[in-house]
């Protein structure tokens, strides 16, 4: 099975607008840092954050002066970020449609790592066939699948136990129009040896070691989080990388009816420790966030709130801006 954290994209496209999240890499990359920071606590508002404050927070992380200027320059034009100018001081904050697919995002963390839903013993199958000169789609194609949380029982044919929405119906077939079959029915089993039944499509016993790797290391530091021991700039550090690795959970685990999986499954557990992680450090990590942006803000502050799972759930994304906004600018 191939490692979760190679898989490109966290979220969801935007509904074919001209954006680009960055992609999501083995560690964190210096864009994904920066985006999830600014998803982090200026979601429901959209604040504008100075760019010297953008810069001193990620070194707080590990990312150089160079390399998060290049960061806030990449995903000012993939339209992730959107700038602006006073004086000689530039500011940037999440533009509206970053805004909305981050805030989708967050919604689906927590929805798909819930509870699993009663299942009535159907699979859903997407076959294809897509030749060799149509590569980029059947890569496309195969990335939205797995957004879905659909998985290849054999190169061509990808299935789920959950029924295809309207909405993913209406995105395969603007992926692939004339390719794509799409059919819902009960396995069958075979009295032959060595068939494979549809839940082989996913490795349980691999997502089940990736859970307990994150217990493991999230549970060691959640006495010094209950207690207040976590603060200032190791607050946001760790809820950036708490983030950073729960967020990756359901593209591995897509929501499995509970009759497919080993009893004790680590899911819940894995999303409360995440809840207690995240949430627990809300408040300091505002607090220092603030701090931080207050020695680079002239005149008013950026209104900053630290994102919860509460408003992950709720979808929440605001809008701070108005007809007063300061002109864009393209670079830091």
């Amino acid at each position: 099975m191939a490692s979760p954290f190679d898989i490109e994209e966290i979220y969801p496209d935007d509904g074919g607008r001209p954006l680009r999240l960055p992609r999501r890499q083995v560690g964190n990359s210096p864009q994904g840092v920066t985006v999830t920071l600014l998803a982090d606590y200026t979601l429901r508002t959209r604040a504008a954050l100075p760019s010297a404050a953008i810069v001193a927070l990620l070194a707080e992380s590990g990312v150089s002066a160079a390399g998060a200027r290049t960061a806030i320059s990449r995903l000012a034009r993939r339209g992730v970020l959107e700038g602006s100018r006073q004086g000689r001081r530039s500011s940037y904050r999440l533009s509206r449609a970053a805004a909305a697919n981050l805030s989708a995002g967050g919604n689906w963390i927590l929805a798909a790592t819930g509870t699993a839903v009663p299942w009535d013993g159907c699979w859903t199958l997407v076959a294809f066939s897509l030749p060799q000169d149509r590569a980029a789609q059947r890569r496309a194609l195969r990335g939205q699948l797995r957004w879905l949380g659909y998985a290849p029982l054999y190169d061509g044919l990808w299935i789920s136990p959950h029924e295809l929405t309207p909405p993913a119906r209406a995105q395969l077939a603007q992926l692939s129009p004339g390719a794509v079959t799409v059919f819902r029915g009960r396995h069958t089993e075979l009295d032959a040896l060595g068939h494979r039944a549809p839940v082989d499509a996913w490795d349980i016993a691999g997502i089940a070691r990736h859970y307990q790797a994150f217990l493991r290391r999230w549970r060691r530091l959640l006495p010094r989080v209950t207690s207040g021991r976590v603060v200032g700039a190791a607050a946001v550090r760790t809820r950036t990388e708490v983030m950073d690795t729960f967020r990756r959970f359901p593209l591995l685990d897509p929501q499995l009816p509970a009759e497919l999986l080993p009893a004790g499954w680590p899911r819940r557990s894995a999303r409360e420790l995440f809840a207690a992680i995240y949430d627990g450090l809300a408040e300091p990590a505002e607090r220092h966030v603030r701090a931080v942006v207050a020695r680079f803000a002239d005149g008013v502050q950026p209104t900053i709130r630290a994102h919860t799972t509460a408003d992950m759930l709720a979808g929440v994304a605001g809008d701070e801006g108005g007809a007063d906004d300061p002109p864009p600018v393209c670079g830091p």
